[in-house]
């Protein structure tokens, strides 16, 4: 990406007015902002307390002084880089100024407000180093904050092989920061001072600098593919933070570059909260933040309590439940679901109202192909979304990925959400379809109570915070459970996942109403009151009600809500929904009348907190809280369920919709059908439907002569409206495509799969699994013993292959490959269990398998089957080094 030009600026909406001021080479003579030629002053836009000061001295070294109220706040100094261009830190000169003023007005789909504005005072500053190479130095001013970036221009390649820069404190003082530099910023975080940092080593961003009742916040924005990430690092007892590029690699780009803007937010603790500049220094959008596939909203997650879950269909049908019981728009399938039942769990959630958002590990998107793969086949399932986990860099490769997967995720119309990932620096403003980042040590790796009162001063003042709170049934020492409640209002997240199991819930039957009226989507923030690491009340509106969420560490006095300014008129109604006894061991909900002049006093327990939503006292209104409307019940069917057919061949589908306890209106049935298939008919309608009434249609759907082989969904949709509410409902036909039948004795890595799922990476034809993309494997081996053919799976994975009958034996050897004892630091033991079913039938089985076992040899009787499945299950130690092979896998068919 490079920088991007004025004109196309005003085409995305930015308002740029500015001029040009040269100076004189040499650097002497006056300045038009008030300074000499060797310092320039950029003034904050009107009313702003700010102004960046830049500084060359005497040996052509630039800095840059962060001033607030005339006082210097922080500076950047020994500004610059090295590369192809040239050493342009020293020796440099000054050859000219731009300025100009920046405004924009825009819109969100995630973060603190939809609707945004700003005004940014902008002056580009150019400077030569003696060889005539040029840097220009962009310096902008807001009334939050203070950023600056360089730009390189002209053609060809610009290398840049190490960015310098110092950040520098004005004064010691207290600071907030982690533990150390992690590619997944999941390191832990403390308090400390300016001095002392961490001790002397890497600092991942954001860094929170403390300095009386000023406050400044250090972090990057807008980094794209066209450069790596960056880090501080210190050395103990220093004040100075440098900046580094990942792993000190290099970046390159051809043509303009621009590098990610260095940003320091200024302001008392609420204003750096409340900062949306990392945003307002975005790329603009790429797509409308209103189109009307992109929706925050709330999720149930199974994972993180109910570790086994994701496997188990009938599992996420609880969370599906669970979900469509509460109001919550979706739910996430995390590691372990099986393309063989992912549709089906999509269609039953769409007929309880809940999207579904499944997890991916960025290997298996990494390359174009994979992504070209798999994304269509997600839309096609109805999939509303991804979770994509483990990309553990900041490189340059990774953030151009970034770019790629934002992309093309887009085309498809699926929402992202990026875990074990890189800060977020702004691209949901670009990519508004980006609906949250983890980026944080999160719920998964349990509660640490000074954590928990950080994460709100530092990490989520950057952007969307996928901390999945919520969570009921553990970490009770260190967490009440209105604590809990209280993350999901602090902790901003698009998709938020609340991440208890069912169960967890209906132990808390006062906490549901406060999680049902939840908002995702927020209008305004304000920190009402806090301390990094001990105490927040933060407020956040939505419409005309407030959700208030009050959190500490350790104990301490009760926690203050001032309900100034945050109603409408002088009567205020609070639901409250507070932790009971000091050890925070269940919840009680109460409601408050009472007038906005009033400050609730709310007690806590040790490591507790509570949720407050606030509204005006009016009419007969007797609670904040709307009640959770009650969905249709309506029942959707398609016939067949399943079944196997021919290319070529025509196959009758018939739906019925049934609603049965209401009349509905504007019903709508729409088989939505693979690509090159046709019906005989559309969209059929009825115009209202009575209760206990059935509508029932039947389509002719003709399946290509010429097309793909193997699992086809045919959903029916059905939209309908009950009043003026539309909701939508469906199922599905599961058609299997078939190929020809075998014939002779071929190998089963030979035949064309229906299906197939794995636990890492693709299932792997004649190799072993190499976990990661296709034939990375190498070749299957078990207790040294080679084998040209076969099949490579990690367990959990899974063939499904059609045989149509014909064949009447399977034969082969399985047993661990013996590559996982090549691994290091490995075990050197895999465990899994070999299974056999042939049309959902168990055929065969082995006992659990390791290493030690060999290859174990298998002759199953398949005589009739249609469809053959094998299927590698892990054993009782875990996933790690569950290589499955399938040596010498053939059956024997008959000749045709």
């Amino acid at each position: 990406m490079t920088a991007v030009s004025a004109v196309a600026l005003v085409a995305s909406g930015l308002v740029v007015a500015g001029s040009a001021t040269a100076a004189p080479a040499s650097g002497t003579g006056p300045d038009p902002a008030g300074g000499t030629a060797s310092s320039w002053r950029v003034e904050g836009p009107r009313g702003s307390h700010l102004d960046g000061l830049l500084r060359l001295d005497a040996a052509g070294e630039v800095a840059l002084d962060v001033l607030a109220d005339g006082d210097t706040v922080l500076s950047a100094t020994q500004l610059g880089l090295r590369g192809s261009d040239g050493d342009l830190t020293t020796g440099l000169t000054f050859a000219g100024r731009q300025d100009r003023t920046v405004s924009d007005t825009y819109s969100m789909s995630t973060g603190k407000r939809e609707r945004r504005s700003y005004t940014h005072r902008e002056s580009v500053f150019t400077f030569a180093d003696p060889a005539g190479a040029r840097l220009r130095i962009a310096v902008r001013v807001s009334d939050d904050g203070v950023a600056y970036r360089y730009l390189l221009g002209g053609p060809g390649e610009h290398r840049v092989d190490d960015e310098s820069g110092v950040w520098e404190p004005a004064a010691d003082g207290p600071a907030w920061m982690q533990r150390s530099y992690a590619v997944n910023y999941e390191a832990e975080w403390s308090t400390t001072t300016a001095a002392a940092g961490n001790g002397s080593g890497s600092v991942g961003y954001p860094v929170l600098f403390g300095q009386g009742d000023r406050y400044v916040l250090v972090t990057e924005a807008d980094l794209h593919g066209d450069y790596s990430g960056s880090h501080l690092t210190h050395e103990t007892g220093s004040l100075r933070y440098g900046i580094d590029l990942f792993e000190g690699r290099p970046v390159t780009t051809s043509g303009d570059l621009s590098t990610p803007w260095r940003v320091a937010i200024v302001g008392d603790l609420a204003g750096v909260v409340g900062s949306t500049l990392v945003d307002d220094l975005a790329t603009p959008a790429a797509l409308d933040p209103a189109a009307d596939w992109i929706k925050p909203g709330r999720s149930s997650w199974s994972w993180l309590t109910d570790g086994s879950s994701p496997r188990d269909e009938a599992r996420q049908r609880d969370f599906v439940d669970l979900s469509a019981r509460n109001g919550w728009e979706y739910v996430l399938l995390d590691e372990g679901w099986d393309a063989s039942w992912v549709p089906r769990t999509v269609r039953y959630a769409h007929t309880r109202g809940v999207d579904v958002i499944v997890w991916f590990h960025s290997r298996d998107l990494r390359t174009q192909e994979q992504r070209d793969e798999w994304l269509p086949r997600l839309r096609s399932w109805g999939v509303s979304g991804i979770k994509v986990d483990f990309m553990d860099s900041d490189s340059q490769e990774i953030h151009q990925w970034y770019d790629d997967v934002a992309r093309d995720t887009a085309r498809y119309e699926l929402m992202v959400n990026f875990h074990g990932a890189a800060l977020p620096t702004g691209m949901q403003r670009t990519w508004p379809h980006i609906m949250s980042y983890e980026a944080v040590r999160g719920m998964e790796n349990g509660i640490s109570p000074e954590r928990s009162l950080i994460v709100p001063f530092t990490r989520n003042v950057l952007g969307s915070m996928d901390f999945t709170p919520v969570v009921f049934s553990r970490d009770n020492a260190k967490t009440s459970k209105a604590q809990q409640a209280a993350m999901a209002v602090v902790y901003e997240s698009g998709w938020q996942h609340i991440s208890d199991k069912p169960e967890g819930y209906d132990d808390e039957p006062n906490a549901l109403p406060f999680l049902r009226n939840l908002p995702t989507t927020w209008d305004e923030v304000r920190l009402l009151s806090g301390t990094p690491g001990r105490d927040a009340v933060l407020a956040r509106r939505s419409g005309d009600r407030w959700f208030v969420g009050g959190m500490r560490a350790g104990s301490g006095d009760p926690l203050r809500l001032p309900l100034a300014g945050l109603t409408r008129g002088s009567k205020v109604m609070v639901d409250l929904l507070t932790d009971d006894g000091a050890n925070g061991s269940a919840t009680v909900h109460s409601t408050v009348r009472t007038t906005a002049a009033d400050t609730l006093r709310i007690p806590t327990a040790d490591n507790g907190g509570f949720v407050a939503v606030v509204c005006a006292a009016t009419g007969d209104r007797e609670s904040c809280l709307d009640p959770l409307a009650a969905r249709p019940d309506t029942t959707v069917t398609v016939d067949p369920e399943q079944a196997d057919v021919e290319p070529g061949s025509t196959v009758a589908v018939t739906a019925a919709f049934t609603v049965a306890d209401r009349a509905v209106t504007r019903v709508r049935l729409t088989p939505d059908l693979p690509s090159g298939w046709s019906a005989d008919q559309g969209t059929r309608t009825v115009a209202r439907l009575a209760a206990g009434q059935t509508a029932r249609f039947t389509w002719q759907v003709r399946v290509p002569a010429d097309g793909a082989t193997g699992t086809f969904e045919v959903p029916v949709d059905v939209d309908y409206r009950d009043g003026g509410d539309p909701y939508v409902a469906a199922s599905q036909a599961t058609l299997w495509v078939t190929p020809p039948a075998p014939t002779g004795t071929p190998f089963v890595s030979d035949l064309d799969w229906t299906e197939q799922s794995n636990g890492y990476g693709p299932v792997e034809r004649d190799r072993s699994n190499g976990e990661a993309a296709g034939g990375d494997g190498a070749p299957l081996r078990i207790a040294g013993t080679t084998y040209a053919k076969g099949i490579g799976m990690h367990a959990t994975g899974s063939v499904t292959a059609w045989l149509g009958g014909a064949c009447t034996a399977l034969t082969a050897v399985v047993g661990i490959d013996d590559e996982v004892l090549d691994k290091p630091g490995d075990t050197g033991v895999g465990s899994v269990r070999f299974a056999v079913y042939g049309d959902g039938v168990l055929l065969a089985e082995t006992p659990v398998l390791s290493n030690d076992d060999g290859g174990v040899p298998l002759d199953v009787d398949v005589t009739g089957v249609r469809r053959l499945r094998l299927v590698a299950d892990e054993g009782p130690d875990g996933k790690n080094f569950d290589h499955a092979d399938w040596a010498d896998a053939r059956v024997e068919c008959g000749q045709g």
